[in-house]
């Protein structure tokens, strides 16, 4: 375990020194307009495939595969908010 006394002499158990620090875009809003437009487009595309294979009844072994597309939507739209 790690000990960290801060200025203000408090005791701080998990090190985390720079837990009040402003975290910094790594990114340009160019390319966050690129992840957030990716994000979007893709979540529209595995909707559309969702409804498809709904109304054709498709096994739902199926609609697994769908899994991939979502995830990639959602973690590109959390890089565009978190802004990484």
């Amino acid at each position: 375990m790690h000990l960290n006394f801060s200025s203000t002499n408090q005791l701080n158990l998990l090190g985390d020194e720079g837990a009040n620090e402003v975290c910094i875009a790594n990114i340009s809003p160019k390319e966050r307009k690129k992840r957030l437009d990716f994000a979007i487009r893709n979540f529209v595309f595995t909707s559309v495939l969702l409804i498809i294979l709904l109304v054709l009844d498709a096994h739902p072994l199926w609609r697994l595969a769908l899994f991939f597309p979502l995830a990639a939507s959602t973690s590109s739209y959390f890089q565009w908010r978190d802004k990484t």
